[in-house]
């Protein structure tokens, strides 16, 4: 069964190497939204995959990381792309949370990636 839990933080970044008058060029913010997936059986007694209070703990260690910060600043997050954003999160949660299969990351309401794994995509990220 998979299980999810969405969660929203604000963070600013630029991205650089575009045209001089991109506008993501320019330090710009987000109210990300981020929703994690994860699979696994149904435990018995207790009936759940994961305690969903688990779930919120461990994705909070990492989104804490980037809350109301300047993404660029960040170790591994030099090109804050959303896709690259999306990799930095998984490779930090999913040691934590091996039931992990998917993250969504919406930048806005309009734009998100779908993020399963480093072997997704072919990179060591």
């Amino acid at each position: 069964m998979e299980v999810f839990r969405q969660f929203t933080f604000d963070a600013a970044h630029r991205l650089d190497h575009l045209p001089e008058a991109h506008k993501c060029g320019r330090v710009h913010g987000h109210t990300y939204r981020l929703i994690v997936r994860a699979e696994g059986p149904v435990a018995a007694p207790v009936g759940w995959v994961i305690d969903f209070a688990e779930l919120k703990a461990k994705v909070h260690a990492v989104i804490d990381q980037l809350d109301h910060r300047l993404l660029n600043d960040i170790q591994g997050l030099e090109q804050p792309t959303t896709e690259h954003l999306a990799a930095w999160i998984w490779d930090r949660l999913h040691p934590t949370l091996p039931e992990l299969t998917m993250l969504e990351l919406w930048e806005n309401a309009n734009s998100g990636v779908r993020y399963t794994g480093p072997a997704a995509i072919g990179d060591d990220t």
